[in-house]
């Protein structure tokens, strides 16, 4: 029977290999994007390399006590293991793509007879359960002669959702992951601007010429790579999409709000046997309804620090209001409970946030949720705010929050912390963050 050591060392390797072989193969591409055969192969592959390393190193040392069926099975286990949980992972997705959990929010942009191709297109190529078409905005040249020779014309059945010059308003307030912009030749004064809306807010931007979506060409066809919808685009996409960088933020997410759920809950029963010893005609969470990603309201949740009727007494306290712009703030809040005054010195009412990180509506580090009645008030450079998943924790609030009553100065720190994201960023806020909590100086 192997050492603990002799597990370790091959155990390693074996994860080394693996990690190694899959990303030279291409097998952390989308689970979605990948076909069974090639994920059982790159399954089977990584560990089988892996067992000719370990073997070159039993063979190199001259080690004879390492029992070799013991190797074989370790490789074949390992395999066979991954294979297994990449395609149950895969079954998840694929039942949760069918669903219409990941459809992603379509507007169409451009003058009628455009609009009617596209959505005649997206109806006999396009999945509902990947798309949805949230509706259409109109240009104001409609008078402009069609580019497009429509057989049968028909009307389109789809909402009218404003004019092209209204998307940025639109883009905060509805849930929209893609804008398609269909380029006239007659007109296309208006484009200028859509391009500026979807860069502000980080939105795919797909710009379709709309004299390529006519005639048939005899000899030059178009050639697509990497575009599920196989349009004659010019994808336009926001700088970290899709990176590597993004995909681990959301990995270190998950691990640190799973950890922190399980190794706090001590905690997380101590506060709320708190609560209702002190307040017991409290509930122990606060239900926190507010606005996240590209306008997508979520209900978060926190320990309950304020009387029952604090939301009912806020328009009398309005005049107390510390804040300059939509937030409303004060520091000797009338509304707070004594034992409330203490969890959010030390931001423990913030914890049950951690279970919106987990779920995804969340992350660690981010921009602050907006209310709706702020958001209501936000002026429209502020809405660039929640162009990025909103979080527990950023800037302004290890740069001395309690100080800062200038709404827009919280803003612009939020923008700081858009513009310079990286990985490291986030690891330093938290570092701070950590820091304040333990330091006391919370609301």
């Amino acid at each position: 029977m192997p050492s603990t050591l002799e597990w370790i060392w091959m155990l390693v390797i074996m994860v080394l290999m693996a990690v190694l072989l899959m990303s030279i193969l291409g097998g952390y591409r989308s689970l979605l994007e990948q076909s069974r055969a090639r994920m059982v192969a790159n399954s089977l592959v990584a560990p089988l390399v892996g067992l000719s390393l370990i073997a070159l190193v039993l063979f190199a040392l001259k080690e004879t006590e390492v029992s070799r069926l013991f190797v074989f099975s370790f490789a074949v286990v390992s395999g066979l293991g991954l294979g297994l949980y990449r395609m149950v992972l895969r079954a998840y997705f694929r039942h949760r793509l069918q669903s219409g959990y990941y459809a992603k929010n379509v507007v169409f942009i451009g003058l009628t007879p455009a609009l009617e191709w596209m959505a005649r297109y997206f109806k006999e190529n396009v999945s509902p359960a990947e798309y949805s078409i949230a509706g259409y905005l109109r240009v104001e040249a409609e008078q402009a002669a069609p580019v497009l020779p429509l057989s049968n014309p028909h009307s389109l059945e789809m909402p009218l959702l404003g004019d092209a010059l209204d998307l940025g308003n639109l883009l905060i307030h509805r849930p929209i992951h893609e804008v398609i912009a269909i380029q006239s030749a007659q007109d296309d004064k208006w484009l200028q601007t859509i391009m500026h809306d979807c860069d502000y807010f980080q939105v795919v931007l797909r710009i379709v010429p709309a004299s390529l979506l006519s005639g048939e060409l005899r000899e030059l066809k178009m050639h697509y790579r990497n575009e599920p919808l196989q349009l004659p685009a010019v994808v336009l996409k926001p700088r970290l999409m899709d990176s590597e960088a993004l995909f681990l933020k959301r990995f270190m997410d998950v691990v640190i709000s799973a950890g922190a759920l399980v190794l706090l809950s001590p905690v997380f029963l101590g506060v709320a046997l708190a609560i209702k010893l002190t307040t017991p005609h409290l509930p122990v969470f606060y239900p926190w309804r507010v606005v996240g990603l590209k306008g997508k309201p979520f209900t978060g949740y926190k320990f309950t620090t304020m009387d029952a009727d604090a939301d009912e007494r806020k328009a009398e306290l309005i005049e107390f209001n510390e804040m300059t712009g939509p937030v409303f703030k004060i520091k000797d809040d009338p509304r707070i409970t004594p034992l409330g005054r203490f969890l959010r010195k030390y931001s423990l009412n913030e914890l049950p946030q951690l279970w919106s990180v987990l779920k995804g509506e969340m992350s660690l580090v981010g921009p602050r949720p907006a209310f709706p009645d702020e958001l209501a008030r936000y002026e429209f450079w502020h809405k660039r705010k929640l162009s990025i998943r909103p979080g527990i924790t950023c800037l302004w609030q290890v740069r001395g929050r309690n100080q800062i009553n200038d709404f827009d100065h919280w803003v612009k720190m939020d923008f700081e912390y858009i513009d310079n994201w990286s990985l490291w960023l986030d690891i330093k806020i938290l570092a701070w963050t950590a820091w304040a909590v333990v330091a006391g100086t919370g609301s």
